[in-house]
């Protein structure tokens, strides 16, 4: 990790250890009566533009649309998205505002900066709902010899340490599923990381390295193109955009899941109504066409949930994404 990462890290805790009264000082209950009154904020913890940001978008018009007043998106990138979290987890209980979160910010980062992390994903935020899965896609150069993921296991089996596989960074969502396939295959694979998805793509077309793992939606153009091929994705289901590749479950791995997913959290505190009123509305917007097909088109699923049912998930993946974090010995810097 850069120091940058670190600087940013130390910013964040010294603001909050300034901050004024905690977000427990708000008399919820007389506030969860009027909501919704003013604005809402929802948080993206990424720069505009990107998948995130374009479904955070979709999200807050029509979760405007339902509730009638304005949802403002309000990026604030940075430390990995521990800059827009942390400020969630200190932002008044109020259901003003609120965290799309995603898979790093509530599961990865409590261990990848175990110690350093100025929010506790399970602790300091209120689940309201999930509301996308997208998987990732094990791809291969097309002289690669081999057409299936069992072929690929038996190659990497034959050959320990031969094969490498490119990732959009050390730490990144891709490279711990990565590293989470490999534990369960048995395989001894390198990974190589490069600083973002393109650069990465960039070097599997050009048989730089052997392999990659990554969102479908950067590597079907090349697969369609013959240049590179898609062995497996790691949802638990097929991806409807690319339905005739398999899942790493059904190739001989049952049970394996590993997506980036996303989830609206707010202030640990807010209100049960609230809550509950944002949740019927979320789970609206995910149920809609509009966001439906938005999210196809990056091979992702729309997939809402109760407030329970998400906070249940959260827990399960911090302690999933610990494991696998801890065992390949991988530390923030």
């Amino acid at each position: 990790m850069r120091r940058s990462t670190t600087r940013a890290l130390g910013l964040i805790l010294a603001g909050l250890c300034a901050s004024p009264a905690g977000p427990f000082s708000v008399a919820a209950p007389a506030l969860a009566q009027a909501w919704p009154e003013r604005p809402l904020r929802l948080v993206v913890p990424v720069p505009p533009g990107g998948s995130l940001d374009a479904y955070t978008r979709v999200i807050g018009q029509r979760l405007s649309d339902s509730i009638g007043q304005p949802v403002l998106v309000d990026n604030r990138p940075g430390a990995n998205g521990i800059v827009g979290a942390a400020l969630v987890a200190k932002a008044a209980p109020d259901g003003y505002t609120l965290l799309m979160g995603a898979t790093p910010t509530l599961a990865i980062n409590v261990t990848l900066y175990a110690g350093k992390l100025p929010y506790d994903p399970e602790k300091d935020f209120t689940p309201i709902s999930m509301v996308a899965k997208s998987p990732s896609a094990l791809a291969v150069h097309a002289g690669v010899q081999v057409t299936t993921l069992k072929e690929f296991v038996a190659l990497a089996k034959a050959s320990p340490g031969r094969l490498n596989y490119a990732t959009s960074g050390v730490g990144s969502g891709n490279h711990l599923m990565a590293e989470m396939f490999r534990s369960a295959a048995g395989i001894d694979i390198v990974h190589v990381p490069f600083s973002g998805g393109g650069p990465g793509l960039a070097a599997l077309v050009a048989r730089e390295v052997d392999a990659m793992v990554t969102p479908p939606p950067t590597l079907i153009p090349m697969a369609k193109a013959g240049r590179i091929r898609l062995l497996a994705v790691s949802s638990v289901r097929r991806s409807p955009a690319i339905p005739d590749v398999p899942t790493i479950a059904e190739s001989g791995f049952p049970g394996f899941e590993a997506t980036i997913w996303y989830a609206v959290v707010a202030p640990r505190g807010t209100p049960r109504t609230v809550v509950d009123r944002l949740n019927a509305a979320l789970n609206g917007v995910v149920a809609s066409a509009v966001y439906r097909d938005r999210l196809a088109s990056d091979a992702a699923v729309a997939e809402g949930s109760t407030p329970e049912a998400a906070a249940a998930f959260i827990r399960a993946e911090v302690a999933k994404w610990a494991k696998v974090i801890r065992s390949v010995g991988i530390k923030a810097e």
